[in-house]
């Protein structure tokens, strides 16, 4: 009889919060050949790396299925981690290298204007968020400040706000993405468009098996998972993070098109853009 054994992540989903990571897992661990974690963002290169290696393993068990079709066939299986936060961490992919170097890295960014509205409104609805959308945006800066500098004081340092707050850090991309290009090559890390990612969502999980070397298999349906039901933003607030955003846009991708051309075009241009705020403007008149 074979006896249990658990195993480390192959792949990562990293972010964004709010993108459709959780979707994406979900299709991913329907396939046969994928060893899911035991639950949606384990948080071991973020807030529980000091737990250790065998704790972060455990979270991996390897079904007598898997091992039979390698055995048998000699189909590999892989093992995810979805874990959102690892993308903003700013010590998650240093660690994540220094264990997984290996490692295939997926990466689904949203229009940084809803994300953030999203993001707002899922602390709401789990009790973390009492200010308005308004207000957080204007706090955001002193919940987070001084926070990178505890980081690089203490590896394990935990930081409630900067995870949970994080409304506008979290969609300046740019950054984050260089943070793990640092340790990553282009060839380990795909960059998908979450706008794109909902539009087609068959396309883009076949682009994903294809990435992490996974047989094809389509899904009977593809749903869309913690789809949020919320007003609309205020018109004068979407403005606001349309201009605020604008030129992180931009640069995001200049540098996508440039490490992954046309990967860029692909993730960005469904976003809202400064050209639109005359448009929108018009519309409220």
């Amino acid at each position: 009889m074979l006896r249990p054994v658990t195993t480390l992540p192959d792949f990562l989903i990293i972010g964004a919060q709010k993108g459709g990571t959780t979707s994406l897992a979900d299709y991913l661990n329907a396939h046969r050949d994928v060893v899911p974690s035991q639950y949606k963002e384990v948080h071991f290169f973020d807030n529980d790396y000091g737990k250790g290696v065998d704790w972060y393993r455990s979270h991996f068990q390897v079904q007598v299925r898997h091992r039979i079709r390698k055995m048998l066939l000699g189909i590999r299986f892989v093992a995810g981690d979805a874990t959102p936060y690892y993308l903003l961490h700013p010590l998650a992919a240093s660690k994540c290298h220094s264990l997984l170097p290996e490692a295939r890295i997926i990466v689904m960014l949203r229009d940084p204007v809803d994300r953030a509205y999203s993001h707002y409104h899922h602390q709401v609805r789990h009790g973390h968020e009492f200010l308005s959308f308004e207000e957080a945006l204007e706090a955001e800066s002193s919940r987070l400040e001084g926070q990178l500098e505890r980081f690089a004081a203490d590896p394990l340092y935990r930081s409630f706000d900067h995870q949970h707050f994080s409304y506008l850090a979290r969609g300046v991309y740019l950054p984050q993405i260089e943070s793990w290009r640092t340790f990553y090559s282009p060839q380990q890390i795909l960059v998908l468009s979450s706008e794109q990612f909902f539009a087609q969502p068959s396309v883009e999980y076949h682009r994903v098996l294809k990435f992490l070397g996974l047989q094809a298999q389509e899904l009977r349906e593809y749903p869309a998972q913690h789809v949020g039901s919320y007003q609309p933003m205020s018109a004068a607030t979407r403005i606001r993070l349309i201009e605020y955003f604008a030129p992180h846009n931009h640069s995001l991708r200049e540098y996508l098109n440039s490490t992954w051309p046309g990967v860029g075009d692909c993730v960005v241009s469904k976003w809202h853009h400064p050209k639109t705020l005359e448009q929108d403007k018009l519309a409220r008149v």
